[in-house]
Order: structure tokens, then C-alpha cells, then sequence
């Protein structure tokens, strides 16, 4: 499990860390009038027996169940498994399948197995613990290969690991299950710290995408009372309609975070943030890195911006392609250039047989033949799960070869000459040009400041054709190219129709436009109000501003509906701090760390108040306690040389931003700090050096860039500095101060 870049972000949804709690089922009666919203869904075969039947065979189906011999595939037959730390045995008493694995003290304890979690192609399993919490075993079953192995073997997960199956990175009360039921509720109780989850029913049913069919069966009813009726089918989500259809997908198929209790909107950003195209997420070119899911890429298509959806080639009912192979493909890329359905834009489509050796070169039937070798390249996910990017990018290895991202064609061909492979591609595909019209290269550049990094950048938001997304991404980099120009291109992202464009607009907006902040907290999209709160928020917490409350009391309700998470707690103390509720701000401090004892961020926030409360001692303690728990951990070091240093123990504080330097060499805050701290205890030279170093790796570091200036004497090497910035932005204000 990856964690949030911001504490908003609580946690996103990975099944890296597939994870649950203890569900109680709510009643599943088909009597509409007691259940004026969630019906059994087994009425629905009534009408639509052709999809319940390709549903009942689905991995939506069968995303939970209760565990018997037809639902569980792993071996229990007494089979002993071994990672690289521990070790657990499987095996059955009767009815009962058991695990027998190191508990949270490291002490081996026979549990269980209260639900399976997923069918292919890997299959984990729940075990139950007595506070209603529902964890996943890190020990898998690989349906393929028909073996156990470890989603993490390999990197030390033991019962003090943050990935062990009892931390709480693998609880799905606050996690996976959500997307593995139908109408889920955590119920956490924070009295009691106790989960009372709840759901309609195991596994995605027809009501988990098409939303509570009360309403629906009452109009089928009246329906065959009167034929003529026609108002509405009373369901409330539309999925004939293109942009629900894709929201709905979304909700599961994404990394994404939930804003508290699910509205069930036709937006998806009124109910989850959705990641944005972050370097540790996706490539430069858009294609998938980390583990997002669909949903990202396909927004970035051009099958997205034709009006293509996820039903034009894959059943929803089943899961299942369309069409076999190619054939899915070229429902659309056919000789006739017809799309599969009329609402589809063809503009883009060429008239061509592209299932053919003239186009793909490749034998007829080869791994290389198929549309998806080139067009859809995949990574492996936990282990064995390979899932293929939906962006539909076309290869280019020239262009991967300059801006060092993946390429399907250096992927399969990896162990050929790259000269002779660049040749071939030149030959077959003489007028290739990259399809996403130097955005790869427009982003490249911005993030290594390369000589016209800020040009690049304005001439891609130019652009009239930008997904939304990558609108975003681009936005994101433009505090690091500050101009007029740039400040125009914020300010028109704010109004942008995309959320995400409006989200990275907030998040970019340079201290002069900060006053537009308390405005956004009106608009539309809930996931941009939130947006707002945080960074008024965080203008607060830098400037030392108190903020009125009510303002904020939608950020406050968001918080406050996510109990569970020790995340929410921390962001109820930090809004707490700057809305002078200071009675507030260690109570809930304290709730975070019995959500989770290891949370760092409510660590150090709490070492923090209690120095700013005049108790720096006990911070400080606490930092050291932290510290013999988690020894490599940056963050944790990072504080502890801060509150040493403002005790005055400037040596041993340091030490510390030394060793948190160590840990994490490409973090430019930690950098920046240990050079000013060096400079300031009269080690000047190792300050410059260290400075130089870092700006290096991050030339497109601007305040490292300016803080070496800062500090260096009048000089050749000041020039240098100010030369390179005129290359990446000839319109940096600092340039403008210098003539």
C-alpha cells in the first residue's frame, strides 16, 4: 500500500494490500416495500437471464466469498509455506479451512479463513481477528500456476513490517472490500474500536453498478400493468450514458481515495480523488507504472475522446472481451472504417486491414500479431496479475529511448541490437510521428528542466485537444517555470470543465492568486471543494493564519466520516490547530495513533504541538520512542534533527538531518535543511557541495537552484546558474530582478 501524497488523500484503493474487516450482511429479502432501496438480486434473472447468467460466472461475482470447497483454490491439503521471514501452514479441520501464521506479537497462531478475496490469477484469503477486522494474508494462491507465494517475499515482511497481514495497510474496513461487495459500510465504532462492517451482499452485484433496483422493479411492474408507461426505469445511474458508465467502471477501476461517505453521485470526484499523473503512478508517455488501474489511462485515449466505453469491448456482465483477439479491435479498425456503434466518433479512423502482416509485421497468430502486444503493453502486479494499459499508445522506441520510459517494442525485443530494431521500425512505419503531440516530451522536460521546459509547457496547454489529465499533470509543473504566461494558464485552469484540471490549478496557483482560495470552496465537484480547504489550509499553516471554522466545515464532515482511518484523525487535529480549537488537537492526535501506533505523520505532528506547547521535551522523546520502532525511516529522522536543533542540541540534530539525507537522497526539502544547517554550524563548503549535488540530480529544482545562488559568492558559478534558468525560463521573474 502506497501512501498519500497529502493527508487528505487518506488511503488509495490497491489490492497490493488486499485487505478486509468483518462483515455482517444486512437482510437480502425481496419484499420491495421493507426494502424500499436493496432488493435480492436473484429477481433480477426474471428479465435479464442472459446477463445474470454471464454475471454468475463473472470475477465480479466472485470477488468475496464464504469459504468451501467450491470457492477456495488454494491447496489446504496440510501444505507448509516458507518466505523469505516466516512461515505458514495450510490445512483443514472438516468444513474449516485453517492457517496456521505469525500473529501481530510474531507468535504463531491458527486462524480461520473467513472469506476468499478474488479468483484470478491469485486468490487471497480473510482471516478474522476479535475487534471485527477482517486482514489479508500477504501468502497468496496463484490460480495459474496452481502455488502459494508471498505478494512480498523478499523484502523482510515480518510482524514489525508495515505490509505484515495485521498492520493496518491490509484491514479492507478501510480498504479493498468496498469493491468487493455490494452497498459496503465500515461501522466503525470509535467507542468501542470495533468494526461492525456491513454489506447487501458478497461480491459486485447488478445493484453494485447499476445502483438500488427498488425503484427499477416497481416501473417493470407498472410496466406490465400498463405497457404504455414510460417514465424512467428507476435506476439512478444511467449506464447507457457515456460518462456514468465510465464513473461507474471508475469507482473500482481506479486510484483513487474515498471523501467520506459515498453520495453515490453520477461524478466520481463528488465521492473519490482520483490520482493524478504523478511520476510515481505513470510513465512521462501516460502508460501505467504504479498500481492505478484502468481508469487513468483510458481517460488519457483517444478511444475516450471518440466516445468509446468500457461495454464496446468488454461484456459487463461477464468480464469477458466482446470478441475474441484481435477481433475486439476491429469492431472499430476494420478496412471499412465503421465504428462498432454510431455514437462513436470515426474521424481518426483510416480505412485499413490493421489485422494483417502489412501492418504489424509480425507472422499471423504470433505473440507480436496481437493488438495488444503493441497497443495495450502490461505490468505484473502482486506478484502475477498482469494488467494491460488502456491509454492505447502506439509504440515509439526512439522517443522511449530519449525520455526513458517503457516501449513495446524494446519490451519484447529486449535482447536485440537497438540500432537494428530502430531501423526496422523506421522502414515499416516511415511517417510515424508521436501521437500525443509532444506532450511526452513537453512533460520530460519540465521535470529535468531541460532548455525550453517553460515554452514546452505552454505551448502543450495551448493545446485544444489536451485530455484532462495530462492538462493537469502539465499544470502541476508550472510552479517551477513562474511567469506571467504561466500565471495566465493557472488561472484558466480554475474555470477548466475537467475537476482534475481544476484540482491541479489549486494545488499550482502562486502566492497571488492564493486569495481565489475560500471561492473554490463552492464549487461544484466535491473533490475540488476539498482541494480548496486542504491548500487554504496549508496557506495557513505557513503564513501562521487562523482560519474561520465554518468555512471549512465540509473538510471538517469528510474527516470526521472517516473514523477508522488514522489518517482523518490527523487531518481533524492539523484543522483543529489552525481553526483555534487547540483543546482538540492532541485528543485526536492520540485517536490517530490508536488507529495506527506507527503513523508517522500523527507522530511527528504531535511532537510538534507538544513543543509548541512548551513541552519540546516530550516531543522529542517521542521521536526517539518512533525511532527505535522504525530506525530507516527519513520522515521520522527529518523531525527529530528539527526538534534538536530548536533544543538547542545542534550536533545531535545534525546527526539526524544527515541520516535522513541518507535515507532518502532525492527528497530536496531534507536536502535544502541539512545544507542550511551545515552553512549555519560554519560547514559552508560541505553546504555548497551538497547543494550543487542535489540541484544535479533535480536541476529542475528551482529553489535549490535559487538557494545555492543565494549563497554562493558574485561569480562565474552565479552566472552559470542564472544562464541555465534563462534556458528552462526566460521569463522567471528573478531574471527580470537581476537586469
Amino acid at each position: 500500500m502506497r501512501p498519500s501524497r497529502a493527508l487528505l488523500l487518506i488511503l488509495p484503493l490497491s489490492a497490493v494490500a488486499l485487505a478486509g474487516g468483518w462483515w455482517l450482511s444486512r437482510g437480502e429479502s425481496g419484499d420491495v416495500a421493507s426494502a424500499p432501496h436493496w432488493v435480492d438480486e436473484n429477481q433480477c434473472r426474471q428479465c435479464h437471464a442472459p446477463q445474470f447468467r454471464d454475471w454468475q460466472n463473472s470475477h465480479h461475482h466472485l470477488a468475496m466469498r464464504l469459504p468451501t470447497g467450491d470457492t477456495v483454490r488454494g491447496d489446504f491439503n496440510d501444505v507448509t509455506f516458507r518466505s523469505d521471514r516466516e512461515t505458514t501452514r495450510f490445512f483443514r479441520d472438516g468444513n474449516r479451512f485453517l492457517v496456521h501464521t505469525p500473529n501481530a506479537d510474531g507468535q504463531p497462531e491458527t486462524f480461520p479463513v473467513a472469506y476468499t478475496f478474488g479468483w484470478a490469477p491469485l486468490q487471497q484469503y480473510l482471516l478474522a481477528l476479535d475487534d471485527g477486522r477482517l486482514q489479508a494474508l500477504g501468502v497468496a494462491w496463484d490460480t495459474a500456476q496452481q502455488r502459494w507465494f508471498h505478494l512480498y517475499d523478499g523484502e523482510g515482511v515480518d510482524a514489525h513490517h508495515p505490509l505484515h497481514w495485521q498492520q493496518p495497510a491490509q484491514n479492507a474496513n478501510t480498504q479493498c472490500i468496498e469493491c468487493h461487495t455490494t452497498d459496503f459500510r465500515t461501522g466503525f465504532d470509535e467507542t468501542t474500536q470495533r468494526f461492525d462492517s456491513q454489506w447487501h451482499s458478497l461480491g459486485v452485484g447488478c445493484q453494485g453498478c447499476h445502483g438500488p433496483a427498488a425503484d427499477h422493479l416497481r416501473w417493470a411492474n407498472a410496466l406490465n400493468e400498463t405497457p404504455d408507461t414510460t417514465a424512467g426505469k428507476g435506476f439512478a445511474r444511467q449506464l447507457d450514458r457515456a460518462p456514468q458508465q465510465l464513473d461507474t467502471c471508475g469507482t473500482c477501476h481506479s486510484r483513487r481515495t474515498p471523501l467520506g461517505t459515498p453520495t453515490h453521485s453520477a461524478t466520481l470526484q463528488d465521492d473519490y480523488l482520483l490520482s493524478q499523473l504523478t511520476a510515481d503512478l505513470y510513465e512521462v508517455d501516460g502508460k501505467i507504472q504504479g498500481e492505478v488501474f484502468e481508469y487513468g489511462s483510458f481517460l488519457q485515449s483517444r478511444m475516450h475522446q471518440a466516445g468509446v466505453v468500457c461495454a464496446d469491448c468488454h461484456n459487463p456482465h461477464s468480464g469477458q472481451l466482446r470478441a475474441p483477439d484481435n477481433a475486439v479491435c476491429t469492431q472499430c479498425h476494420n478496412p471499412a472504417a465503421t465504428p462498432v456503434r454510431a455514437a462513436i466518433r470515426g474521424t481518426h479512423l483510416a480505412a485499413k486491414d490493421y489485422d494483417s502482416p502489412a501492418h504489424h509485421h509480425h507472422a499471423p497468430g504470433s505473440p507480436g500479431a496481437a493488438c495488444k502486444a503493441c497497443h495495450m503493453p502490461g505490468k505484473t502486479y502482486m506478484g502475477n496479475d498482469l494488467r494491460h494499459d488502456h491509454s492505447f499508445s502506439s509504440p515509439d522506441p526512439e522517443q522511449a529511448l530519449a525520455l526513458g520510459h517503457s516501449d513495446a517494442c524494446l519490451g519484447c525485443h529486449e535482447n536485440s541490437d537497438t540500432d537494428t530494431l530502430l531501423t526496422h521500425f523506421r522502414q515499416w512505419y516511415p511517417a510515424h510521428q508521436p501521437r500525443d503531440g509532444g506532450y511526452a516530451r513537453a512533460l520530460f522536460k519540465a521535470r529535468h528542466g531541460d532548455a525550453g521546459a517553460a515554452e514546452a509547457l505552454l505551448t502543450q496547454l495551448a493545446r485544444g485537444d489536451l485530455p484532462g489529465l495530462r492538462r493537469a499533470a502539465l499544470i502541476a509543473e508550472l510552479p517551477a517555470y513562474p511567469s506571467r504566461a504561466a500565471q495566465q494558464a493557472v488561472s484558466a485552469a480554475l474555470t477548466h470543465a475537467d475537476p482534475s484540471v481544476r484540482r491541479a490549478a489549486i494545488e499550482a496557483l502562486p502566492p497571488g492568486m492564493q486569495s481565489e482560495l475560500p471561492g473554490l470552496l463552492n464549487d461544484p465537484v466535491r473533490a475540488v471543494r476539498l482541494g480548496a480547504a486542504e491548500q487554504w489550509l496549508s496557506l495557513a499553516d505557513q503564513q501562521g493564519m487562523s482560519l474561520p471554522a465554518d468555512a471549512l466545515s465540509e473538510y471538517e464532515q469528510v474527516q470526521r466520516q472517516l473514523p477508522a482511518n488514522a489518517e482523518a484523525h490527523t487531518n481533524l487535529a492539523n484543522l483543529y490547530r489552525l481553526t483555534g480549537r487547540d483543546e482538540q488537537v492532541a485528543p485526536a492526535l492520540h485517536a490517530a495513533l490508536q488507529r495506527n501506533p506507527r503513523f508517522v505523520p500523527a507522530i511527528v505532528l504531535l511532537a510538534q504541538w507538544q513543543a509548541a506547547q512548551g513541552d519540546g521535551d516530550s516531543g522529542r522523546r517521542q521521536l526517539s520512542q518512533a525511532l527505535r520502532d522504525q530506525p530507516d525511516n527519513a520522515v521520522l529522522h527529518h523531525a527529530y534533527g528539527l526538534a534538536s536543533i530548536r533544543a538547542g542540541q545542534l550536533q545531535e540534530g545534525v546527526r539526524a538531518l544527515e541520516k535522513a539525507h541518507a535515507l532518502a537522497p532525492d527528497n530536496d526539502t531534507y536536502a535544502f535543511v541539512l545544507a542550511v544547517a551545515w552553512h549555519d554550524t560554519g560547514q559552508r563548503p560541505r553546504a555548497l557541495q551538497l547543494l550543487r549535488e542535489q540541484l544535479a540530480r533535480h536541476p529542475a529544482s528551482r529553489s535549490l537552484r535559487l538557494a545555492l545562488y543565494q549563497y554562493l559568492p558574485r561569480g562565474p558559478e552565479q552566472d552559470a546558474l542564472l544562464q541555465t534558468l534563462t534556458q528552462q525560463n526566460p521569463q522567471d521573474p528573478l531574471l527580470h530582478a537581476h537586469h
